[in-house]
This record gives structure tokens, sequence and C-alpha cells, in this order.
């Protein structure tokens, strides 16, 4: 990996150590820097989560992704950095808070010193900070109050604002374990990726989300909307927004490319 070319890409030099300070920084700047995004999905690109692919994704071509794309290349990023950092499967909580099918989530632990920390740049709108995993009170963070509880099996419920998000393994993962549900997910009729499209990313003020031809940006918790009225504005919108350059727009299946999509995890 070239280390250099990634931290240019988060507006970041190489850290001095290995620590908290570090790692906070590090995850705050990928949020800001790197979309969640599943424009792949809607542009007929394959979904490949080798590290040379992503890589060349995210950091050559400046763009986002999702989950595993997104924190399966970060956490070679934090190994690479000296960081004990390993890649953990997780189950997203449904609108029943039931959670879902195994493998359904990447995210990342890391350890410092005796401690473990949640850290997450793929599930869109999320903690900016990393979340310690011992925390039995609830921990603040600018996206919200997160609560980390015991769930079956040693594994452990992930609380934003009181609503569970996902349910965290505690076995190490590799990359290549995510390879079919990533595969399904990209592909599947019943999948959300392949429903909705957005493009979304916290910033100073809120957060900025751009779903097919909907602009939503939140300022100070105050969400304003505007639909874009021509290709070309949309276009605009991802470079100015997102550093995306698009050649073609995305569009879902079955829609016209002025309909209103529903984002992934709203503003």
């Amino acid at each position: 990996m070239d280390v250099d070319a990634y931290l240019a890409r988060l507006d970041l030099p190489v850290p001095a150590a290995a620590d908290l300070a570090a790692l906070r920084l590090l995850q705050e700047r990928h949020l800001r820097h790197v979309p969640f995004e599943n424009l792949s999905v809607h542009l007929g690109e394959p979904i490949d989560l080798t590290e040379d692919a992503l890589f060349d994704k995210i950091v050559r071509r400046r763009r986002g992704g999702f989950c595993y794309e997104l924190n399966g290349l970060f956490a070679s990023l934090l190994v690479e950095l000296g960081f004990d950092a390993t890649l953990h499967a997780a189950q997203v909580f449904g609108p029943d808070c039931t959670p879902g099918p195994p493998l359904d989530h990447a995210a990342i632990l890391v350890r410092l010193d005796d401690d473990e920390w949640l850290v997450d740049v793929g599930f869109g709108r999320f903690a900016r900070h990393p979340l310690a995993l011992s925390a039995v009170e609830p921990q603040r963070d600018p996206d919200g109050e997160y609560l980390l509880l015991d769930a079956p099996y040693g594994d452990v419920d992930v609380l934003r604002d009181g609503k569970p998000e996902y349910r965290l393994e505690r076995r190490p993962r590799l990359l290549t374990d995510f390879a079919p549900m990533a595969w399904w997910q990209s592909t599947s009729p019943q999948s959300h990726f392949t429903q909705s499209l957005t493009c979304s990313r916290p910033t100073a003020q809120g957060r900025v989300t751009l779903s097919g031809h909907r602009l939503i940006e939140t300022v100070d918790g105050v969400r304003h909307e505007v639909d874009l009225p021509t290709d070309a504005a949309v276009r605009l919108a991802y470079r100015v927004y997102f550093g995306i350059r698009l050649t073609r727009l995305p569009v879902v299946p079955g829609t016209h490319p002025l309909t209103r999509n529903p984002t992934l995890n709203p503003s």
C-alpha cells in the first residue's frame, strides 16, 4: 500500500504514533473526505474486495464505497501505520429491531494497550470518533449518543440515540469472508443497495447527501432539500460536494433519472 498517497487522500501527514489521538483524527478525516456511496452498484461496476482494487477506487480515483470497501481498506491502512486493527462482521438491525443476516456489515476493532475501540467509516451516518468497547455509560459523539451493550454469544449491540444499529461479532474476520455478502448486497433485488442510490458524508456543520437528483444538506441541525434540475447539475454536485467526477450518472433500475430515490442513511 502507498501509505503516503492514502494519507494525502485524507489530507493528513504520517501520524507520530499509533495512539488514540491519531486514531480519532484518522477516523474523522476518513469520514469527511471519503464518502459513503453505492454508485458502483448502479454504474455496473463490480465490487472487488482485493486491496489493490480498493486502493485504486478510493485513493487513485477518489471515490467512496460501502462498508466492505471503506472499512476493508481503512483497516489495512491502520495496520500499515502500526495499529492492532482487525475486521469484524456485524448484523444490521431492521425496522423491527431484529438483527439481519451474518456478515451484513463490516466494522473495525482497534486494540490500544488494554482497551478495544470500535471504528467504523462505512455505515453512513455513524460515530465520527472511536467508541470504547468497555464503556458502560453512553458515549457522546458529534453524530449522536452511543451505547454499547452485551449481546448473546459475546457479541456487542451498538445503539445510537437509543436505537439499535448493529450487533458486532468479537471474532476477527478476513476481508475475503465478506465477498459473498458483498456480491449479494450489490446484485440482489432485495438489497437496499440495489433499490436506492446515495452518496453522503459529514461536514463541519452537519451532513450532505446526494440521492438521485435530490441534494440534502443539514446545517446546524436544519435540513435543506433541493431537487437539481438537470444531469449537468447533478454531475456538478458530485464534483463540488464529494470530489467525484462522473461521465455518466448512476440510475436505479426501473426509475427515471429524475425520480426521487430514498437514501440508505438519511442525513
